[in-house]
């Protein structure tokens, strides 16, 4: 099959699917050879979503289960250490099982989700309960795993807790053969409780499991598990001196999870999209794992997807649909003035300086705003720049996708916040009753500097004019008897804003202008009004028998503003 006929596998993170139905694969099977040099008994790989962890995961298991397919692998990067596949490839029963759907409502509902997986997991082995090999006591343990009542799992706490440890035990003992464990999405069942409020119960459960599988368990060889977050040690792994991080910030594997410069690169040109680099590294590069610079995978994929179906289609945001970005969203609403300010920077392609830690429980992420700084890193929604000088790291938002999820949060958090602001709101409305341009332009000002600015200051004048019209077209439909008219035809242009109040005599004109410094307000204030004036914006209101017409032009710059008003 030509490669440039081969399907892109969005959403597809089966190995196995990908290698038997002809799909594109970014080769990542030297995470096989680096994994069997430098492997500790419990390897944890921390990264953040959407990057490429459950499809490695699936690759080791196909790589290392005993029965596997050595076809799979042939052309790949690990095909040509034959010694080290004759020697690993086909030889360990694997335990593999997601967590990412480890979720509920209650506890009750969460821990039912996990006793389905490895009830699952454990009917894959359904053959050793008529084993000779095992005693009549191992075999009803076995059974245990998967008895139903009704359609139901019926294994209660203890039977979970040692779950992982009995099953790895009872495949050690059928094929003479360590365990391989491999958890997927560890830590999803301790954010999902977290947000549900059963937090503790989860934590001890997990502690449980991992504890038995991963401390005291001689039947394993050894065990790989992938996460977004670094959760704290004395959280659920406690007593795991057998335990090897490798967290976004470590060097090793580092080029094994994301896409690099160079993958990127070949893919492009395979689908002949070549032209389509430099957009594909604004949207979707800037994540700095390790040592290594490398591109949202899920992103490149479903970019290259769209533009072989719709070619010149524009960058969209994939990633950040993929989740609710609730971190983002906490971040936002908790920030105060200085980490508003920190925000703007971060949004105008500046970076900011914070102390991080690596480690965290789930219940600490609120304690302080620093954490979130931490968590939003660790997740990806900060990446760093340069290495971290005593524990400071240089923070960065990594591209402009993610840009676009600081920008949502921020314009839903400035939404909220005015319409809890009804006392200040209808002062502002009624100035403009009242041609009080004083009051306006105060008004203003004091929003001005208790928001969040989200432009881009790079941007052209005339895109940021764009973004002060949307920020006061805003504030101006929180009074909701007036009609508001954005861009509406008049005269012999377009008018930026026309407000039919209540008042049939009276009509509303508005003309804005960006300013590029603090001493060009004035001026670009009076250009408004003789906008008004020379493009005859006021004629369809009196052609409509108004006579009663306030006009005002107003001139932003950065965070200032000024307004002047005329009756015409």
């Amino acid at each position: 099959m030509k490669s440039s006929l081969l399907k892109l596998p969005v959403g597809v993170d089966s190995f196995e699917k990908i290698r038997k139905d002809g799909f594109y694969y970014v080769d990542k099977t030297t995470l096989i050879e680096q994994l069997l040099e430098q492997w500790g008994e419990v390897n944890l790989f921390t990264r953040p979503r959407r990057f490429g962890k459950t499809l490695n995961m699936s690759m080791l298991r196909c790589f290392f289960e005993i029965g596997a397919d050595r076809s799979l692998f042939d052309g790949l990067d690990i095909s040509k250490n034959q010694e080290l596949c004759n020697a690993y490839m086909g030889r360990f029963p694997v335990v593999f099982f997601s967590l990412k759907n480890v979720d509920g409502l209650t506890f009750a509902d969460a821990k039912y989700r996990l006793t389905e997986l490895v009830a699952a997991e454990a009917e894959r082995f359904l053959f050793l309960s008529d084993s000779k090999k095992l005693s009549e006591n191992e075999k009803s343990r076995y059974q245990a795993l998967i008895a139903l009542d009704y359609g139901r799992y019926t294994m209660d706490e203890t039977i979970l807790v040692s779950s992982l440890q009995l099953l790895s035990q009872l495949l050690y003992r059928h094929y003479g053969q360590k365990t391989i464990i491999l958890i997927d999405e560890y830590d999803v069942p301790l954010d999902k409780a977290f947000q549900h409020g059963y937090y503790k119960e989860m934590v001890s459960l997990i502690r449980g499991v991992f504890g038995q599988a991963l401390k005291t368990n001689d039947a394993l060889q050894f065990a790989v598990l992938t996460g977004c977050l670094r959760v704290s040690k004395e959280s659920i792994f406690t007593g795991l001196n057998n335990f090897k991080v490798l967290a976004i910030t470590d060097a090793r594997f580092d080029e094994q999870f994301g896409f690099t410069e160079q993958e990127v690169s070949e893919l492009l040109e395979t689908y002949h999209l070549e032209e389509h680099q430099a957009e594909t590294k604004e949207w979707y590069d800037g994540y700095h794992i390790g040592g290594a610079d490398v591109y949202c995978p899920w992103d490149v994929i479903n970019h290259v997807d769209r533009l072989r179906g719709e070619p010149g289609a524009q960058p969209q945001s994939y990633w950040i649909n993929t989740s609710g970005n609730d971190l983002v969203k906490r971040f936002v609403n908790r920030a105060d003035k200085t980490t508003r300010d920190e925000m703007e920077r971060l949004i105008a392609g500046e970076s900011v300086e914070k102390e991080i830690r690596l480690e965290l429980t789930y219940d600490e992420i609120d304690q302080s705003i620093d954490n979130l700084w931490s968590v939003l890193f660790t997740t990806g929604y900060l990446t760093r720049i340069g290495k971290p000088v005593n524990g400071i790291y240089r923070l960065a938002i990594p591209n402009r996708e993610v840009r676009e999820v600081y920008i949502t949060q921020i314009q839903e958090w400035f939404k909220e916040k005015i319409r809890k602001d009804t006392g200040s709101m209808q002062t502002f409305c009624k100035a403009f009753l009242e041609r009080d341009s004083d009051e306006i332009q105060k008004q203003l000002t004091r929003i001005l500097n208790n928001m969040i600015s989200i432009l881009d200051t790079k941007a052209r004048n005339e895109e940021k004019e764009i973004f002060y019209h949307g920020l006061l077209l805003g504030l101006l439909r929180s009074e909701s008897d007036w009609l508001i008219l954005s861009n509406a035809e008049s005269g012999d242009g377009f008018s930026d804003i026309l407000i039919e109040p209540e008042d049939p005599d009276m009509e509303i004109v508005i003309e804005l202008k960006y300013a590029s410094d603090f001493s060009g307000l004035e001026n670009a204030c009076k250009k408004a009004m003789e906008q008004i004036k020379d493009r005859r914006y006021a004629d369809r209101l009196k052609n409509d028998g108004r006579s009663d017409i306030l006009a005002y032009g107003i001139a932003f710059c950065k965070k200032r503003c000024r307004v002047i008003a005329e009756q015409l």
